[in-house]
């Protein structure tokens, strides 16, 4: 789960969607955590990430070991626990490729739903039901249960509160027993929500799919088969928590040095840290600027043209 420095893109479908893992969590325990450097790499590959790819989706190791820890009360989570999680996410971004479903959601979608603007292509996402399989037995969620449960901060995938910013779009992709209305009915409710904010200028917001297939589980694993299940791909500024975070571990290793001969002993150059780190700095700044255009249009400011 580890993001590689240089990301290769080999297809046009790679190009559109790549996942990635940003993992430098300062509290994150050594049995998940496997490397020192890995604000290093985080910031080196988000720098790759922001030239090759057209949507990237986040997931932070830290944020889904306290998933697997509250949810499935898994006390020491591995990798494989982490890894199982992750995988219901993957598998509900392409399942419409690979199954049925009243409302199918082309790959091609997730760029022309979710993002506004080239460089703000840097999605939160979460999965819901996480249940264990004793629980299950006496738990089956209904549609605005499982809905309300992808917005809860506790259950993005990354180490972000959406409350602390806005959402710009967002998309939910059903699994299973689904229906439009139950679907329509639950979004509905969503949007009435003081908690969950969305961005004035973009009034829809959402983009929903349903596809008839249920996920499917490791037999004997941690998550329970379920009826039915949501994953929720969102672009929020809220994402600019993750990268800051990553930036503070960079700038206390960087300003040392430290470990930085052993990337320019494989072949790069020390310019290439301080080039990445700039990059993520603007990125950085256009989500703030992202922001500003909400607290402008909110004062009912109508000078600039976006």
């Amino acid at each position: 789960m580890l993001p590689t420095t240089s990301p290769v893109v080999t297809t046009p479908l790679a190009r559109r969607l790549l996942t990635c893992a940003l993992t430098a969590s300062g509290s994150l325990p050594t049995t998940v955590s496997t490397s020192v450097v890995e604000p290093y790499n985080s910031v080196l590959s988000t720098h790759s990430l922001l030239e090759h790819t057209d949507v990237a989706v986040l997931l932070d190791n830290e944020a889904i070991y306290d998933i697997c820890r509250r949810s499935l009360d898994i006390e020491r989570p591995t990798y494989t626990n982490l890894n199982r999680l992750v995988s219901q996410v993957i598998s509900s971004l392409t399942a419409s490729l690979r199954f049925d479903g009243a409302l199918n959601v082309d790959v091609n979608e997730f760029q022309t739903n979710l993002v506004p603007y080239p460089r703000i292509h840097f999605m939160l996402s979460s999965y819901a039901p996480v249940i264990s399989a004793e629980k299950a037995y006496h738990e089956q969620l209904s549609v605005a249960e499982i809905t309300n449960s992808a917005f809860e901060p506790s259950s993005m995938m990354a180490k972000c509160d959406p409350r602390h910013g806005k959402y710009m779009a967002c998309c939910l992709m059903y699994r299973g027993d689904v229906v439009p209305k139950d679907v329509n009915a639950a979004v509905a409710t969503i949007k009435t929500k003081r908690t969950i904010q969305f961005v004035d200028w973009c009034p829809t917001g959402f983009k929903c799919g349903i596809n008839y297939q249920p996920p499917s589980v490791v037999p004997g694993g941690d998550l329970a088969k379920v009826q039915r299940a949501v994953c929720m791909i969102s672009n929020s500024t809220s994402v600019v928590e993750v990268f800051s975070r990553i930036d503070h571990k960079f700038d206390l290793m960087y300003a040392k040095r430290a470990f930085v001969h052993w990337y320019v002993g494989e072949g790069m150059e020390e310019g290439e840290f301080s080039e990445a780190r700039e990059d993520l700095a603007a990125l950085e700044k256009d989500y703030e600027e992202v922001g500003a255009e909400f607290d402008e249009g909110e004062e009912g400011d109508e000078g600039d043209e976006y």
